[in-house]
């Protein structure tokens, strides 16, 4: 199984829509600082087809170091979740 880098998309964006690699590296990280931006203020992103950015609550707890057995207490925090939409679960299958 194969991993694409932002470097694989920013040429495959390039490419694709027949701009300059600069240009397609200035695309994506708007995109990504957008998402970033818009789930620190505790919105959602949602884009049509392939998905929506969010967050949820998790609960302090407390969970176990694995090697001294000790207990470590975990504060709450937020965390971003992602669903994917109906579109991008039926191109996956």
């Amino acid at each position: 199984m194969a991993k694409m880098t932002k470097k694989d998309l920013v040429d495959h964006l390039a490419e694709s829509c027949d701009m300059t690699k600069a240009d397609a590296e200035r695309a994506i990280n708007c995109v990504v600082e957008t998402v970033f931006d818009t789930l620190k203020k505790g919105d959602e992103l949602a884009i049509a087809g392939f998905g929506a950015f969010s967050t949820s609550q998790r609960a302090a707890r407390t969970a176990r170091n694995p090697r001294t057995g000790a207990e470590v207490p975990v504060p709450a925090m937020r965390v971003p979740k992602f669903k994917a939409g109906k579109a991008l679960k039926d191109a996956v299958r």
